[in-house]
């Protein structure tokens, strides 16, 4: 393999995460989103954060400079990559974000844009249904399951050869990704990736460095929000409702 090191990075906070926001405050049902999943942009506060990624990528030693970068084709990660590209002037030498489609959101199917009291109160027999599967296995009517996203991440992952002459990929995608990427390079399982999306959800715009050791993928560090305090920005979670909006 010739890409031993994985930066990944969630996007910045979009206007999606502040509309399922709200909508959780005020008890609505529906998410109040004017655009698909994939066209969803950043909100003013993510545009801040994905400038402090790259703020934090320009600090790094040119050695630990990332040779290649992937995004989600989501708009809120591609918009995330080529802000902080610019931010960190690696732009200018021509390192451009590869939209990959496998890094791209769970897709929910029918319950897109439904908070959790909206699945609830109009798919209740759905609901019934994720509540017997459990989290990790439930697919929703048209949507995705985490296993289905692991799949992807598996693909993605074994491609990574294909690239004999990089070394340090950047990876700009979303946080129930970032978890699978984990489950996947790092050998967990089921009850540890749920617990630990639970327990510590992957903020906007945070890093996640895999390292690949020769023998297999370890953590230098997870979810790391430093650069955006250093730089006086808004630390966000926003790791949506249960199995809902992510």
């Amino acid at each position: 393999m010739a890409i031993t090191e994985l930066i990944l990075v969630r996007h910045g906070e979009s206007a999606g995460n502040v509309a399922a926001h709200e909508a959780e405050r005020t008890g609505a049902h529906r998410i109040a989103v004017p655009d698909r999943d994939a066209d969803v942009s950043l909100s003013p506060l993510g545009v801040e954060q994905a400038a402090a990624v790259g703020t934090r990528l320009a600090g790094l030693a040119p050695t630990d400079h990332p040779d290649i970068v992937f995004s989600s084709p989501f708009r809120r990660a591609h918009e995330t990559a080529v802000v902080a590209l610019r931010a960190a002037a690696m732009d200018a030498d021509g390192l451009r974000p590869l939209i990959d489609e496998r890094l791209r959101d769970r897709d929910l199917g029918i319950l897109d844009t439904f908070t959790s009291l909206g699945v609830d109160a109009e798919f209740p027999d759905e609901a019934a249904r994720r509540r017997f599967l459990g989290k990790f296995y439930y697919r929703p009517p048209g949507g995705e399951s985490w296993t289905d996203v692991a799949l992807r991440i598996r693909s993605f992952v074994r491609d990574l050869d294909r690239y004999p002459d990089r070394t340090r990929a950047l990876v700009v995608c979303h946080d129930a990704v970032i978890s699978l990427f984990r489950y996947v390079c790092e050998g967990w399982d089921e009850h540890r990736v749920l617990e630990e999306a639970a327990l510590r959800p992957t903020p906007n715009a945070s890093f996640t460095h895999l390292v690949h050791d020769g023998r297999a993928w370890r953590a230098r560090a997870a979810n790391a929000t430093a650069h955006l305090q250093q730089e006086l920005v808004a630390v966000t979670e926003h790791a949506g409702v249960p199995d809902v909006h992510h």
